[in-house]
Formats: C-alpha cells, sequence, structure tokens
C-alpha cells in the first residue's frame, strides 16, 4: 500500500493516571519500535504528529496523535502491542485554523 492509499485517523490516548516527560518519551521510544515491527511485517502505518494533553503542574494526561494507516484495524494494532491507550480512533477531516 503506497503513502496516498493511506487514510488519515486521529487517536485520543487518555492516561488513567497522569505520567512524567519522562514517562512519555519512553511510550514514544516503544511506539516507534512497534510501528518499525508492524511495517516490517507489511502493515502501512506511519506517524504524523501529536499533541501533548497536560495539567497545570506539567504532567502528561493524554496526548492526540494523528497517524496515517491503511485502515482503523492497523491503529489499534500498533495502540495494543505497544502498550498505548486508543481511547477513541477516528478518520481525520479537514484542518481548520485560527491562526
Amino acid at each position: 500500500m503506497t503513502e496516498e492509499n493511506m487514510e488519515s485517523y486521529l487517536i485520543l490516548r487518555e492516561l488513567d493516571e497522569p505520567i512524567s516527560r519522562d514517562g512519555l518519551e519512553a511510550a514514544a521510544e516503544k511506539s516507534g519500535e512497534t510501528l518499525a515491527e508492524l511495517r516490517e511485517e507489511g502493515v502501512a502505518i506511519r506517524w504524523v504528529e501529536s499533541e501533548v494533553l497536560t495539567t497545570e503542574a506539567d504532567r502528561i494526561v493524554g496526548t492526540f496523535c494523528h497517524y496515517r494507516a491503511e485502515d482503523e484495524d492497523a491503529v489499534y494494532e500498533h495502540a495494543e502491542r505497544a502498550d498505548l491507550p486508543a481511547t477513541k480512533v477516528t478518520k481525520r477531516g479537514e484542518s481548520l485554523s485560527g491562526e
């Protein structure tokens, strides 16, 4: 599958307990390793970007992630293997910006 044939998905990852920046870096590393494994297995999936959700004390409580993937199942497979929550997965629509 080519990049042009992949769909864009937005994933809300809500954490049960807040984590530190170190915890976020460890999760990002595991995510990257899992993406590489999936691609080696022939699954078309790619991380695009993430927005981090924080508390006033700068503790991470979740993320909004943008992925490109062959289908929604690939997004859920990645989340399961990387031990990441996938609270909600939706196809991405158009971007709106106030900037």
